[in-house]
């Protein structure tokens, strides 16, 4: 089936699209949220409000550096970070793994020292700075004997490096003994079997934003730090030698986090012989509905700056999806905006990855807006029938490119069912969110169920339940826009032709 969110009767699309007139300045709320505005559209266009973040060039790193919760990096591994960098470049970080997506059964810990040297702005991740490390040690630390028998069977097998035997068999498990399986000064590096690289220190960028503070806080807002790292491949067998161009999931400064943050203080305090012990979570059933919108301008490697506005229709399991794509790391120079609409099949729990849940979606009907004039003259050249009408491409116009089975030129194929993971979460200032699969670093589609994802991309916020209205969205060309008075102002998008609403839904129906 080919979803379109038009099947409502003429009264009820005309009138939403009838936008209110938004009220003055002085009449609105400190947060900068219009009294009319919705939601999702409110954080859409939040988003976009570079006053509020900058980028510290070149970084500071100098300090310490927690994660601010679970991770999941490909694999699936659990684990959590904190990362110390001292003002002679030299630094000590600490990995700790754990058995599961709550990171509370801890696994085992690495400490990691070495030099990191900054160099110069990256010509590929704008907004990124390249360095350079140099690794002294790595130590590894045993939780318990079944991962002491894991860890040590694989580095045994390992032959290089004199790595063989590192370990003799029948070892008993020793609380608190630290091995070191890398030695710069020895010439011992048997870190290989762990899929073990920090390659993610060749890419930095540090950002500095302001969070409101608390409604039961004095008004004013918080400085939070954040450091981007570079991203570990979604492929176990490349991730020893792919150079990062995206980012994983941030550090944020332990003096300079988000509140509240249990986590924060727990990590701040372990060390290698004391790993965090992160409180249980209960997972949260698969209930996918409503509307979601990306928390932050997202980076996906190969250099794609975009924010995602997703909306699940739970009774008909049909969706439809908003990718706007920028040029720059802050989302501020849209490039081009596609639209996605289809169904989606029941969720099972994953076996692969705990707390994940499988479910296979498929695209079927697809537009695409051209947002400046490079993507303009991109598309205008394409080969006539390969992604919309060739030639009749300009900035700001909408085209289908369902009929001609997507856009080669942007990597579109219709239709297209792809294999993907989701998991929900509460934070802990109680908002819903929502985990889509990471995807394939290489720049391919989890289009077989082998490639389906077992990490995750940063999380999507809930900014509305469920709804019967058909979706309406924010064009990137209106964003930032001022009214008569100077203040920011969202026009309306021009009234829907109802006739060919009517005709592209007859054609999706009779296509699919």
């Amino acid at each position: 089936m080919c979803y379109v969110p038009y099947r409502e009767n003429i009264a009820s699309l005309l009138k939403a699209w009838l936008w209110d007139v938004p009220v003055s300045q002085a009449h609105q709320h400190s947060t900068g949220k219009l009294h009319w505005e919705p939601q999702c559209q409110y954080q859409l266009r939040h988003l976009q409000d570079s006053a509020r973040i900058s980028a510290l060039l070149p970084p500071r790193l100098e300090g310490h550096w927690i994660s601010t919760g679970c991770e999941v990096r490909p694999g699936p591994e659990f684990l959590t970070r904190s990362y110390l960098f001292y003002s002679n470049r030299l630094f000590k970080a600490y990995q700790f793994y754990y058995w599961d997506p709550s990171c509370h059964n801890p696994s085992h810990s690495l400490v990691i020292k070495g030099k990191l040297r900054l160099r110069q702005a990256s010509w590929i991740t704008r907004g990124a700075t390249e360095a350079d490390y140099h690794l002294h040690k790595v130590g590894i630390v045993f939780h318990s004997q079944r991962a002491m028998q894991e860890i040590s069977a694989r580095i045994n097998q390992t032959s290089e490096g004199g790595c063989s035997g590192f370990f003799p068999p029948g070892r008993s498990w020793a609380p608190g003994v630290l091995y070191e399986v890398l030695s710069a000064k020895e010439g011992r590096d048997c870190t290989t079997a762990l899929g073990f690289a920090m390659h993610e220190l060749s890419l930095v960028r540090v950002e500095k934003h302001y969070e409101p503070l608390l409604q039961t806080q004095p008004s004013g807002s918080r400085t939070v730090e954040e450091l981007y790292l570079g991203d570990i491949h979604t492929k176990w067998s490349e991730r020893l030698h792919y150079r990062p161009t995206g980012y994983q999931r941030p550090l944020q400064s332990a003096v300079h986090h988000a509140h509240p943050c249990p986590a924060c203080g727990i990590i701040y305090r372990s060390d290698e012989h004391h790993p965090p012990i992160l409180p249980a979570k209960a997972e949260l059933p698969m209930q996918l509905s409503g509307r979601w919108v990306s928390a932050h301008c997202e980076v996906r490697p190969a250099v794609l700056f975009l924010t995602r506005y997703f909306i699940f229709h739970g009774n008909s399991r049909t969706w439809e999806g908003y990718y706007y794509h920028y040029s720059d790391p802050l989302c501020k120079q849209p490039t081009f905006t596609i639209y996605a609409s289809g169904h989606y099949t029941k969720g099972i729990p994953s076996s692969i990855v705990r707390g994940g849940t499988e479910l296979a979606f498929k695209v079927t009907c697809a537009r695409v807006t051209a947002m400046d004039q490079v993507t303009v003259t991109m598309l205008n050249s394409s080969e006539p029938g390969t992604c919309g009408e060739t030639g009749f491409w300009s900035a700001g116009m909408e085209q289908d490119i369902t009929l001609t089975n997507g856009c080669l030129a942007l990597g579109i194929r219709l239709p297209h069912t792809e294999y993907e993971l989701f998991k929900m979460e509460q934070d802990m200032k109680d908002r819903s969110l929502l985990f889509i699969g990471e995807r394939p670093t290489d720049g391919s589609s989890p289009d077989r169920p082998e490639k389906r994802p077992t990490s995750y991309q940063a999380p999507l916020i809930q900014c509305a339940g469920a709804t019967g209205v058909f979706s309406k969205h924010i064009s990137p060309r209106y964003l930032g826009k001022e009214d008569n008075n100077g203040n920011e102002a969202l026009k309306p998008l021009g009234f829907p032709c109802i006739t060919c609403l009517i005709m592209y839904d007859v054609y999706c129906a009779y296509t699919s």
